[in-house]
């Protein structure tokens, strides 16, 4: 079969969702422009600022945009085959993903502004919120534990990108100066915004393509950034704590604009990879339920692995933090909350593609970005010639270490926010308080384990994620029953992730507990998914008493 024909059916499977079921959903929210947004009510300059709808589409999808749409899906074809995780990103993303996060977005325009967790306060309870805010902060440090290190592999010349590749340059050395210039660009283009205020287009025709250069001067000054793994990990955090405590306009707002243009040109070049590579698919359609151990089984973990690229609760942190605070209008939501999930599913199915075109011998102990770098070379080579490989191959490496960084800092903000919110901290200088809280656990981990320890936390991350979603679609549920609105787009889809991420939360536990006697990484994890699942079920129970005895 060509992978053309996939990808066209892919495609208008998006398209028609985004006019026929995002315009139905935004009609049961009875959206109105005339409503003034939380951006126009709290406007202080630095977190609530309303922008307009293309320049936060292009914010929020970089931040939302991780590597679990890559990894994910790559993992899930090697294991149950292509054609499950084909179907489960469209009917996922459709049906589930995209509507999680438009609501997630609309619920917290309509609460002023506020995160999830102050929502589950209001319509669950005080006591039901906090347990919701320790959820999602939980959540929030095993993506910056994460990311932060994979991010730190990348630019030492490790990441799985760049292996086995003989090049003239140092790769990871190449990936560390592309990436400072990209943040340096993008303050350079904040502060230009806000003191000059530039047309967009003129910023966007100035930046974009400088952007793209860095790419390239980044092999040319490939050699003076060398630093081992733990030091770039030091850098990382301390980025992180500097820019979460930024106004919005001088680096979140510029460096996701830039780098949602990274995550656009890797669509195009999937689509040109897609519709003009004619490849042909290469991998096993289905390859059976069961892939051979304890830990997978396509029931319940095709679901959880692919993860980000059909539904992921950090989405909605992401938009109920950062991008709810910028919305400029309410009918904005649906192109940034459901739009902006759908690009993403497409980024999945591209990551998917990058496995498919290969045999099974072409990729053997291949790991998944090295097999997503691997395809896109593939694809770009067709632009711009196989002699020019090495930049192909540091753009991808460039690209996929923008979907990491980029969730960086906006994850160390939304955890400020969240203490902040739970403490009720409301000065300035609760927000330096906050943010070392949160950026404490990750850097206690990283300089006390070994490098690569964070896989160990990697399966956890994503179930959890994936329930962190199913609970926020059920206090969304609440909160659209309370208001006498119809609750089936919403109940269904949560019914259906809260069962299969609670089956793989203590399929994942009793795992971990059972291999581990003494006390250690893999333990600890265990300890942490029975927390989990137990904030999980009193959240579902107060939700259980709030139908129950019609306490509304």
């Amino acid at each position: 079969m060509k992978l053309a024909l996939i990808g066209l059916l892919f495609f208008f499977i998006l398209f028609s969702a985004y006019g026929l079921y995002g315009t139905y959903i935004r009609k049961k929210f009875s959206l109105d422009d005339k409503c003034p947004t939380p951006s126009h009510k709290y406007n202080d300059g630095i977190d609530f600022i309303p922008t307009s709808k293309f320049y936060l589409f292009s914010q929020h999808f970089s931040a939302i945009s991780a590597a679990g749409p890559i990894a994910g899906p790559i993992i899930a074809c090697l294991l149950w085959g292509w054609l499950p995780c084909l179907v489960w990103i469209a009917l996922g993303v459709v049906l589930i993903g995209a509507v999680h996060d438009f609501s997630s977005l609309v619920a917290s325009l309509k609460h002023g502004g506020v995160s999830i967790a102050q929502i589950t306060k209001q319509r669950l309870g005080n006591h039901a919120g906090i347990a919701m805010m320790i959820f999602m902060w939980l959540a929030l440090i095993y993506v910056i534990v994460a990311f932060t290190e994979i991010t730190a592999s990348s630019f030492v010349g490790i990441s799985e990108e760049l292996s086995g590749s003989h090049l003239w340059f140092n790769p990871g050395g190449a990936v560390a100066a592309a990436a400072i210039m990209y943040l340096l660009l993008s303050l350079l283009m904040g502060l230009l915004n806000y003191f000059i205020r530039p047309p967009l287009w003129l910023s966007t025709i100035i930046f974009v393509p400088l952007t793209f250069l860095a790419v390239y001067l980044g092999t040319e000054l490939s050699n003076f950034l060398i630093f081992d793994v733990k030091s770039w990990c030091l850098f990382i955090l301390f980025y992180c704590f500097l820019a979460s405590l930024m106004p919005v306009w001088l680096l979140l707002q510029p460096r996701g604009y830039l780098g949602g243009f990274f995550l656009y040109a890797v669509l195009i070049i999937g689509v040109i990879g897609l519709f003009f590579g004619n490849f042909e698919i290469k991998q096993e359609a289905f390859k059976g339920f069961q892939a051979g151990n304890f830990s997978r089984s396509m029931f319940p973990f095709l679901f959880v692995s692919i993860a980000c690229g059909a539904c992921s609760g950090f989405h909605g942190l992401v938009c109920s933090g950062t991008t709810v605070k910028q919305i400029d209008q309410e009918t904005h939501t649906q192109a940034v909350g459901y739009g902006a999930m759908l690009c993403e599913a497409f980024v999945a199915v591209i990551a998917l593609s990058t496995v498919m075109i290969w045999t099974p011998q072409e990729i053997n102990g291949l790991k998944p970005a090295a097999i997503y770098g691997k395809g896109i070379g593939e694809f770009l080579s067709l632009l711009i010639g196989k002699e020019y490989i090495h930049l192909a191959i540091t753009f991808g490496a460039m690209a996929f270490s923008t979907f990491v960084f980029d969730t960086l800092d906006v994850a160390t903000r939304l955890g400020r926010y969240l203490l902040q919110e739970l403490f009720d901290w409301k000065h300035r200088t609760s927000a330096l308080v906050a943010t070392i809280i949160t950026l404490l656990p990750p850097l206690i981990f990283i300089v006390l384990a070994k490098e690569g320890s964070y896989l160990e936390f990697w399966t956890l991350f994503g179930a959890s994620n994936q329930l962190l979603a199913a609970l926020t679609l059920l206090c969304i549920t609440i909160w659209l029953y309370q208001s006498g609105k119809s609750i089936a787009f919403t109940l269904m889809p949560m019914l259906f992730v809260l069962i299969i991420t609670l089956w793989a939360l203590c399929e994942i536990a009793f795992e971990n507990l059972y291999r581990h006697n003494d006390f250690s990484m893999g333990a600890l994890n265990g300890i942490i998914a029975i927390f989990l699942i137990g904030l999980a079920m009193y959240i579902v129970l107060c939700a259980f008493f709030k139908f129950k005895n019609k306490n509304l």
